[in-house]
């Protein structure tokens, strides 16, 4: 009984905390929506809590790892009457990267052994930044590819981004309005001077993105 009074009180807590959500058909309906009339054009910046860089790179030829970058800094401006115009520009501290593994973080980030070049990216890393040039948007309106420049490790090369919306509305914990995407990439780390292990360790990296932007008054 008193374990069930405790999640009692904690379920009453925790509704407390979370703002009402508008009610359609009896269930909850999700503040965003993947619904393009509901994006108002301006500039964005990202929310750095919910905006991920997820990579991956194939290990020995036995199984792919994987980690993210967070803290992503940087801005969308978008004229829904005209989405080819839009602009992105984010900044991807390197040092933020996160694994499942404590060893390969303090590999990827730690210096080269006795005084050498570091294995990847040393303890003192630049930001990564792709500033885009293009957008091109598919017929449904939903769907884009994003080409622009990505500069890391002191290496500027031209990327393009399969984009896709997936929802925009009032984010209700901070009452801002919210535009979401995913967007998929590869790059070859050896082409920004990361040729460690090659090709034991996959030259390619596969790029996920999840970004979410917040509109500034």
């Amino acid at each position: 009984m008193r374990i069930a009074h405790s999640f009692a009180v904690l379920a009453l807590v925790g509704a407390a905390t979370v703002p009402a959500l508008a009610m359609q058909d009896g269930a909850p309906q999700l503040p965003g929506q993947m619904d393009v009339s509901r994006v108002s054009g301006g500039t964005y910046e990202t929310d750095p809590s919910h905006t991920l860089v997820a990579w991956t790179v194939n290990h020995f030829g036995f199984n792919d790892y994987f980690g993210a970058f967070g803290d992503i800094g940087g801005t969308l401006m978008i004229d829904p009457q005209n989405p080819e115009a839009a602009k992105v520009d984010v900044s991807i501290p390197i040092n933020s990267i996160a694994v499942v593994s404590e060893g390969l973080r303090d590999h990827l980030l730690r210096p080269g052994k006795d005084g050498a070049e570091p294995d990847f990216f040393g303890p003192e890393p630049g930001m990564a930044r792709f500033v885009s040039t293009g957008v091109d948007v598919a017929s449904n309106g939903t769907e884009a590819d994003i080409t622009g420049n990505l500069t890391m490790n002191g290496v500027t090369k031209p990327v393009t981004i399969a984009a896709k919306f997936t929802g925009a509305g009032d984010n209700p914990m901070s009452e801002v309005e919210t535009i979401g995407f995913m967007g998929t990439t590869s790059i070859k780390r050896s082409d920004f001077g990361i040729d460690y292990a090659l090709p034991l360790v996959s030259d390619q990296v596969d790029l996920k993105i999840s970004a979410a932007f917040e509109k500034q008054d």
